[in-house]
């Protein structure tokens, strides 16, 4: 994949709108130009399946160097790409918010039978508390992150994405 290098005021402002927005950088500049240059939902589904994998080799990196509050956000972002991905390619719908991400999961588990869907969402988003406060235990991270791929593959297998995406 062929790399973009931005002027250091872009990346700044970029910066600034995705914390305002509580989103990473990256999914906001990829919604940015694909809102510019893409009304085919696949180009935004492929957007959250490629971070979704992309966060989860971030926080297999981070856990080997120990930093496992970053991985927890990591593990977080993995898991909210995931859904935002599953809901485009089922409902074509995007979610913006924490309470859509959680009523899609709900549904979800509704629809399948499967309880344990919530256990592992619970789990990703014990990890966006842990990145602010840093409660759990380097061992607990390590098993959250096992838990979100378990998560990730059963959301994407439910809802026609493959294993771990298209």
């Amino acid at each position: 994949m062929e790399q973009l290098l931005l002027p250091d005021i872009v990346i700044k402002k970029l910066k600034e709108a995705a914390t305002r927005s509580g989103v990473s950088p990256e999914e906001l500049a990829g919604e940015i130009i694909l809102n510019e240059l893409s009304s085919d939902p696949r180009d935004r589904i492929s957007l959250y399946v490629s971070l979704c994998n992309k966060y989860i080799k971030e926080a297999e990196d981070l856990i080997v160097r120990k930093d496992y509050i970053q991985a927890s956000e990591k593990i977080w972002g993995a898991a909210a790409s995931c859904i935002k991905a599953a809901a485009i390619k089922k409902v074509g719908k995007r979610l913006a918010s924490h309470g859509e991400l959680w009523e899609f999961v709900s549904k979800l588990i509704d629809e399948t039978g499967d309880q344990e869907l919530g256990l592992l969402w619970r789990t990703a988003i014990s990890m966006h508390v842990n990145f602010y406060e840093n409660w759990a235990p380097p061992e607990e991270v390590v098993r959250a992150l096992e838990h979100v791929k378990k998560f990730v593959g059963k959301i994407f297998k439910y809802t026609g994405l493959g294993e771990m995406g298209e």
